[in-house]
């Protein structure tokens, strides 16, 4: 369960290249690309500009390199030449990349356009409860006390926490132990130790936290059809707390807050 040092460099590695790829998609318009048109050039870029995989296909027989959420999707939103991200929208695309043996998991909402108030406070609210699960992760803490951050900072801000779905440890496979809930109580659950990986990624819903899975089998959507948001990183506990393994460039000041 817990990673070498070696491992935990290689699984950096990883995390750097997949920050790249938000670099890269932070310069796309959006608005008018399809979500397969998303899809396609992520996957140019992982595998022709990084030299890395796209982690995701093929994996659970999936034939994309992403999951593209829009609006009231939740998660596993499949991409699509006919879904067309339009003014007002949000997004959350969801990638893995792996290289050199070892996998990161990482995933942003996006704005499209002008968005209303309210689709903008659910995405902020989503992404403080990111990190403060993020921030509560240090040797000795539970995974209870990530929960529970997350949950209290949703619940104070009008939001639902999803919960049949949740992060996961990480590293030669995709998915590995533990599993990493968005709530939960203080002091419970699982202690952390250095050299744990895991991925903390919350999806928050602005209505009520019911889902259901379309017939395409994959895609979860909410169950009232209110918008949901949904930010990931993989962090590694460190002998004095977190590293953020997929940190972008522009997130630095958040480890110092």
């Amino acid at each position: 369960m817990t990673k070498q040092p070696h491992e935990l460099a290689l699984m950096a590695e990883s995390g750097r290249l997949l920050a790249s790829v938000f670099g890269m998609l932070d310069q796309l318009p959006l608005a008018g690309m399809t979500t397969l048109e998303v899809d396609t050039l992520v996957e140019r870029f992982i595998v022709d500009q990084l030299g890395a995989r796209p982690a995701s296909k093929g994996q659970y027989d999936y034939g994309f390199v992403l999951n593209s959420s829009i609006n009231h999707v939740v998660c596993h939103g499949v991409p699509s030449t006919t879904d067309v991200l339009k003014d007002g929208d949000i997004v959350n695309f969801d990638i893995t990349l792996e290289k050199n043996g070892y996998i990161a998991d990482s995933s942003k909402t996006y704005l499209v356009g002008q968005v209303d108030l309210d689709a903008r406070r659910l995405v902020q609210t989503t992404y403080e409860a990111m990190w403060k699960g993020i921030r509560a992760v240090r040797p000795g803490a539970t995974l209870g006390d990530v929960g529970w951050a997350i949950e209290r900072h949703a619940k104070r801000n009008g939001c639902s926490v999803v919960r049949e779905y949740c992060g996961h440890g990480i590293g030669r496979e995709m998915h590995e132990e533990p599993q990493v809930l968005h709530f939960g109580s203080k002091g419970t659950g699982l202690k952390l130790r250095e050299g744990m990986v895991f991925t903390i990624e919350p999806m928050l819903n602005r209505g009520g936290r019911s889902v259901r899975t379309e017939d395409d089998g994959w895609t979860v959507v909410t169950r009232d059809g209110s918008l949901s948001a949904q930010f990931e990183h993989t962090v590694a506990v460190t002998a004095t707390g977190v590293a953020v393994l997929t940190l972008r460039p522009e997130e630095r000041a958040m480890i110092a807050l």
